[in-house]
């Protein structure tokens, strides 16, 4: 060989890349006026913020306006699961000192209540459904690591299909059969996934237990996560906890209805709740959590006194003018699509981190949030010139409570994924046996204008 070709250089895509973006930018711009003028409604958005209706549910409701005469009218947030308020069935877990995620599976998956032999059959059959295939987080996880833990996760859901005998079967049973092992999985990969990330990006040590069938997911979660698979009550409730918020959000939240547009297609369940996954990863869904973790630190190091609300009020603003945090010009944590005056979610996880920060190292930290909650409108209402209520969501608190369980930021949108599963296969098995096989398929006006085909020579 060649010296020259020896100690010839890598090829460097920047310069072809750029080229080939302004190329881009050039024949892919369309004019903004161009959506009022046809009436497109971005992001499948009404011009008042409320979402374009493309269907009906039975499986939860997400409620925080009403419509007066045409007007937008914000009320108190209420989250219901098949008509019963999540925080009844939070509260009803407090009440009677147990885990109660399964038990909403259920609920979520068949429709009601179980009564205790129901629970007791669903519980036992989702312990046994948690093995994960021989040989899989060798040839899946470990060969082929990520630093991101959803994207091993989506893979490995991907991946769950060469190990099923009826993949493509789309019939209830076979549907309902594979939900429920993929709720059953889903934890066990995403420890997996954290545990190879450990030993490949953070030099760490990786360790594996195995889970316990008769243990709940939230047991099993702690069990299998922690070095010495150590836990308390009280954590493993307060886990159990999160996972019942998370589980369920309606169908047109981003995540949910991917999930409900693949499925529409008749395809698996696997490439379905993956692509789920794949959007639940992105900073504006399910990613938020841990944007609010980054962007509470950047708080904490640019502000010197976190109890002066007016340093803290000027940082936001810092934030808001993209001279501070990511850049993105966005206080994460606050507002929702729906949510007006109140998140319920962020209403519960408030009160337990309120209650399990005193005392603590994170109490000062429990603090900063709730001084961003309580500043925040004022600065949004200063800088955008927008007084509407803004409320705090459930991403503000829910990193709070992960970091007061010990779990590393890193699991924080994937401890997210492993309970909107449950939704998400809910809302599948809802779009198989309701929609008459419709394939979803929204319209896209098209603006550009006939052009005349010219020879390469004469281009």
């Amino acid at each position: 060989m060649a010296e020259t070709e020896k100690t010839k250089m890598p090829y460097d895509p920047t310069k072809d890349i750029t080229f080939l973006c302004d190329q881009l930018r050039k024949y892919n711009y369309i004019q903004p006026e161009d959506f009022k003028t046809y009436n497109i409604k971005r992001g499948l958005r009404n011009e008042d913020g409320t979402g374009v209706m493309a269907g009906l549910t039975k499986v939860c409701n997400v409620h925080g306006y009403i419509l007066d005469e045409g007007d937008k009218v914000p009320v108190p947030g209420a989250l219901t699961y098949r008509g019963i308020s999540v925080e009844d069935l939070v509260q009803g877990c407090i009440d009677e000192n147990r885990c109660g995620f399964e038990e909403v599976a259920w609920l979520l998956l068949l429709g009601q209540m179980p009564n205790q032999k129901q629970l007791e059959i669903f519980q036992r059959s989702i312990g046994r459904l948690g093995e994960l295939p021989h040989g899989f987080i060798d040839d899946i996880i470990i060969k082929v690591p990520s630093p991101d833990i959803m994207n091993t996760l989506g893979r490995s859901v991907l991946a769950l299909y060469s190990y099923d005998r009826n993949p493509d079967d789309i019939s209830l049973e076979n549907v309902l059969l594979q939900s429920m092992s993929l709720i059953s999985k889903v934890p066990l990969l995403m420890v997996a996934a954290y545990q190879v990330k450990r030993r490949t990006y953070d030099r760490k040590s990786m360790y594996f237990h195995q889970p316990k069938p008769e243990l709940t997911i939230a047991q099993n979660i702690l069990r299998t996560l922690r070095p010495d698979k150590s836990f308390t009550d009280q954590e493993a409730r307060l886990l159990d906890m999160c996972l019942i918020l998370h589980a369920e959000h309606g169908g047109g939240n981003n995540s949910t209805f991917a999930a409900r547009v693949l499925t529409s297609s008749a395809t698996d369940t696997y490439a379905a709740i993956s692509a789920g996954i794949g959007s639940l990863k992105g900073p504006r869904h399910g990613g938020a959590n841990l944007k609010v973790k980054q962007m509470i630190d950047c708080v904490k190091e640019g502000v010197k006194n976190w109890s002066d609300d007016d340093e803290v009020s000027a940082f936001l603003e810092k934030i808001m003018d993209k001279k501070a945090g990511d850049g993105s010009g966005l206080l994460y944590g606050m507002g929702h699509a729906v949510y007006t005056i109140s998140d319920p979610r962020a209403k519960i996880l408030f009160e337990r981190a309120k209650e399990l920060a005193k005392g603590t190292e994170y109490e000062a930290q429990f603090e900063l949030c709730h001084s961003v909650e309580r500043l925040a409108p004022a600065v949004f209402a200063r800088k955008k010139g927008i007084t509407a209520p803004l409320c705090a969501n459930v991403d503000l608190y829910s990193g709070l409570v992960y970091s007061l369980l010990q779990i590393p930021e890193e699991l924080f949108t994937p401890m997210f994924a492993v309970s909107r599963t449950v939704g998400w296969c809910a809302h599948r098995i809802e779009e198989l046996l309701t929609t008459g096989g419709k394939i979803i398929r929204p319209a896209y006006k098209s603006v550009s204008h006939k052009l005349d085909y010219k020879p390469l020579s004469e281009r």
